[in-house]
């Protein structure tokens, strides 16, 4: 048996392959497991450092860029996350101390070892709940978060955007789920952090809500996907090519048809007749105009199509299967045992 490390944030244990973890929410942990599972198939165990203790390790796994111990053994990296948030993730000269990089990042895949990954996603049929079994007209699920450096590309203040215009312009056809909307978001300058701290007080003394369309935390998001008709799905920056996370997935397993801003290839991948594309409008309002124009026929024309693209090779792209297949075997074949 070949042993390797694998290291991720602050697990020990193999929590990270622990299905009945609670921070497991909506199968978070599925790719990493099946990961575990194909490579003991090959005669390969990974496990946090923790559990090799008194073992040869042969080799090291991270799960996102961060810092490396000069140990000398073969490292591989699985870089999920976008580069404005791990900036080592694109960093080339942090990159070239890797064996084999897996990354959806076209600039990474350039790099010798290194192989193509898209985020993966447990693909299955979608929910096929009809436009009027739906009770809730459209929603956002997400963390309250903000980018610290903001700029063009910051897509967490978009979501902010479409929050504030539902609660003043529609608040009775809008939902927002997700952690941290109890509290005002995020600050990082010396007065925004005295507001928020003044909007912390509010709330704990006075019951101030500074997210009235705030509905409550979800574990898994299907509940509240397969009981709505639109949500909106932004990716935390745009015009990233190829970075495509779960959000879009997880509404096209629900049969909740999507407004999707993000990668600007998307259409390479998943076609324009799947989702409704928020770059062809000008704003929310102008969103919002066009879900209302959209009948019960369409909707429905909608999730054949989300059907159709789910059952198709495109779509396999994105599965837990291809993840691992093209990992474990690009591993297995370095230390020769495909």
């Amino acid at each position: 048996m070949i042993y390797g490390n694998v290291y991720c944030e602050d697990f020990t244990e193999n929590r990270l392959f622990d299905y009945s973890s609670p921070r497991n929410s909506d199968g978070l942990f599925t790719p990493v497991i099946a990961l575990r599972e194909r490579l003991l198939q090959l005669g390969i165990e990974v496990n946090t450092p923790d559990l090799n203790k008194g073992r040869t390790v042969s080799f090291e796994m991270h799960l996102e860029g961060r810092p490396l111990s000069g140990n000398g053994i073969p490292k591989y990296l699985i870089a999920a996350e976008n580069p404005l948030i791990n900036r080592l993730n694109a960093d080339i000269e942090y990159l070239k101390g890797f064996k084999r990089v897996f990354s959806w990042n076209d600039a990474v895949v350039g790099l010798p070892g290194a192989v193509k990954v898209l985020i993966p996603n447990s693909i299955s049929p979608p929910n096929t709940r009809r436009y009027s079994d739906r009770h809730i007209f459209s929603c956002l699920i997400s963390s309250n978060k903000v980018m610290p450096w903001g700029g063009p590309d910051d897509l967490y203040a978009e979501r902010i955007n479409v929050i504030r215009w539902y609660e003043k312009n529609a608040p009775e056809l809008f939902h927002l789920y997700g952690r941290g909307w109890n509290k005002p978001s995020q600050a990082f300058t010396r007065k925004a952090k005295l507001l928020r701290r003044i909007g912390r007080l509010r709330t704990q003394l006075f019951g101030y809500q500074p997210f009235p369309s705030w509905r409550g935390e979800v574990r898994f998001k299907s509940e509240i996907l397969s009981d709505t008709r639109f949500s909106y799905c932004y990716e935390n920056v745009k015009d990233l090519p190829s970075y495509i996370t779960e959000k879009i997935f997880d509404s096209f397993f629900a049969g909740c048809v999507p407004i999707y801003r993000g990668a600007n290839n998307v259409h390479k991948y998943i076609p324009p007749d799947c989702f409704i594309d928020r770059r062809q409008f000008a704003d929310t309002a102008d969103v919002h105009r066009f879900l209302l124009s959209i009948t019960p026929e369409q909707h429905a024309q909608f999730q054949q199509n989300i059907a159709a693209f789910l059952k198709s090779e495109r779509a396999y792209l994105f599965s837990v299967e291809n993840y691992v297949s093209t990992i474990a075997n690009a591993i297995a074949g370095d230390f020769q045992l495909k």
